[in-house]
């Protein structure tokens, strides 16, 4: 029976059906300069990060952009550019989730060869 358990146990897992945990949300995190420096990788792709907002420019061309660090990277891998419909203020600690995007070009001088955009943004408290 101990068996058939674990067989059974085995199965929800590999199908998916076990509810969505902490730690997986732990492992699908990205650091700031891994996203820079693996950006070809993941472009199209959904990402989580987190660190402390320094900087943030609101209504702009219909969004917020929000520049985020955590820490990592040297000067030109250390801040990750997302762009949002919500917002947060400098000093901020938060946790995004994005589609990763490359090369954008809004013209007039306005060009990020990486940015996170359409991202979801929440302050941890």
């Amino acid at each position: 029976m101990k068996i058939l358990s674990i067989a059974f146990a085995g199965l929800i897992g590999t199908l998916g059906l076990l509810p969505f945990s902490a730690s997986a949300a732990e492992d699908n995190l990205k650091t700031v300069a891994s996203l820079n420096q693996n950006k070809a990788a993941l472009a199209g792709q959904t990402i989580s990060a987190q660190g402390k907002v320094v900087k943030v420019n609101n209504g702009i061309m219909g969004r917020n952009f929000i520049h985020v660090q955590d820490g990592t990277g040297d000067a030109n891998s250390n801040n990750l550019i997302i762009t949002s419909k919500q917002t947060a203020s400098v000093g901020d600690q938060v946790s995004i989730s994005g589609i990763v995007v490359l090369n954008r070009d809004f013209g007039s001088g306005y060009s990020y060869p990486l940015l996170i955009e359409e991202a979801s943004v929440a302050v941890k408290k």
